[in-house]
């Protein structure tokens, strides 16, 4: 007898072939025309994980690529791999969200997303760069002028911690000609990839949304639902 559970992992099975099967038709495509590519630099807990697909699913409705660190072979040089891939993409969002001490010993503060905004702005200023936009985002108004005062004059993206107000503040980024999506639209991204995130996990054989295998899955789902349901 099949219990509710089973239903429901059966269901998201069936839903992720067939976002599957629509991106490998959507791919050729997209291949005529290169997609524009953003670098999510976002902190990798479990407390962030709303929010970390809330990017995800906000990025991919705007018809644009998301990038991020958890795609770096362990056995590569890691600032060699991060840098290129700064350099790779045109847009770059650091969330600098995640500036309290953590609670496990030694209790220290997390410096890489503050770090690789250096990176993407010396990137942007370098006469060798290529074009590349970067935001920076926020959970509380005014922190970051105590916090990294030396972005004063930068206008944080405040998301309030909250999945709406990652929506809100993706569409205050990305005002240029292109796709636009609705609020109501991304949150239908979303819904479709929390959907089928457990047959991500069970066939990635693991519990943690942060690996490259579930990463890659989640951009596929996200993209394809993107596709879908917005014009």
């Amino acid at each position: 007898m099949l219990t509710q559970t089973s239903v429901r992992v059966g269901q998201g099975q069936r839903l992720l072939r067939n976002l599957r099967s629509l991106a490998g038709g959507m791919l050729v495509a997209k291949a005529l025309k290169p997609l524009a590519k953003v670098f999510l630099n976002i902190p990798y807990d479990q407390g962030f994980e709303r929010l970390f697909l809330a990017y995800i699913s906000g990025v991919c409705a705007f018809r644009l690529v998301p990038r991020a660190t958890l795609e770096i072979p362990s056995s590569s040089r890691r600032l060699d791999r991060i840098a290129s891939l700064i350099r790779g993409c045109e847009y770059s969002i650091h969330d600098l969200s995640r500036v309290e001490l953590d609670s496990r010993a030694p209790r220290t503060p997390r410096f890489n997303m503050p770090f690789e905004l250096g990176l993407a702005v010396a990137h942007q200023r370098s006469p060798k760069g290529n074009i590349h936009e970067w935001f920076v985002c926020e959970s509380l108004a005014f922190r970051l002028m105590k916090s990294l005062s030396d972005l004063n004059g930068t206008d944080p993206f405040i998301h309030d911690g909250k999945i709406v107000g990652v929506f809100r503040e993706l569409c205050s980024m990305f005002r240029k000609p292109g796709r636009q999506p609705s609020i109501q639209q991304m949150w239908g991204i979303y819904r479709t990839v929390r959907r089928s995130l457990p047959s991500i996990l069970r066939a990635a054989g693991g519990r943690s949304l942060y690996s490259a295998r579930v990463f890659r899955e989640v951009c596929v789902v996200a993209s394809s639902s993107a596709d879908q349901l917005v014009p």
